[in-house]
């Protein structure tokens, strides 16, 4: 249980490094416009806005691969407590976003942090 658990901490931070990338440095190209459904002005005005959600989700993955590779107890309660992170902001930009970011967001970090606990 402990292997799918960490397996899914790793896929969380994975989506969380790709968004980053598409945020802050595809954000106007046809990827990033692909993501917002914005037309290329509209990426253009909020590029800086969008760079400025990548870098948050950055340290979402970054604190989720050091609750990977920190000995436990440490790596147990970062990992807790980043994948809280990752369903509280699934759950707020879905509400005030997108619906589509609670499945894609806060689904999977609940599901992982579910495995995480379960594996004690």
């Amino acid at each position: 249980m402990r292997t799918a658990a960490h397996i899914l901490v790793a896929l969380v931070a994975a989506f969380h490094v790709y968004v980053m990338v598409l945020e802050m440095f595809l954000w106007e190209r046809k990827q990033g416009r692909g993501l917002s459904g914005f037309d290329a002005e509209l990426a253009r005005a909020t590029a800086p806005l969008a760079a400025n959600q990548g870098l948050y989700n950055g340290f979402l993955a970054a604190g989720l691969f050091w609750g990977l590779i920190a000995d436990d107890p440490t790596g147990y309660r970062v990992r807790i407590f980043f994948l809280i992170c990752v369903a509280v902001a699934g759950v707020y930009g879905g509400i005030t976003a997108n619906r589509r970011i609670l499945s894609v967001q806060a689904l999977p970090g609940a599901i992982a942090l579910a495995a995480v606990l379960a594996a004690g």
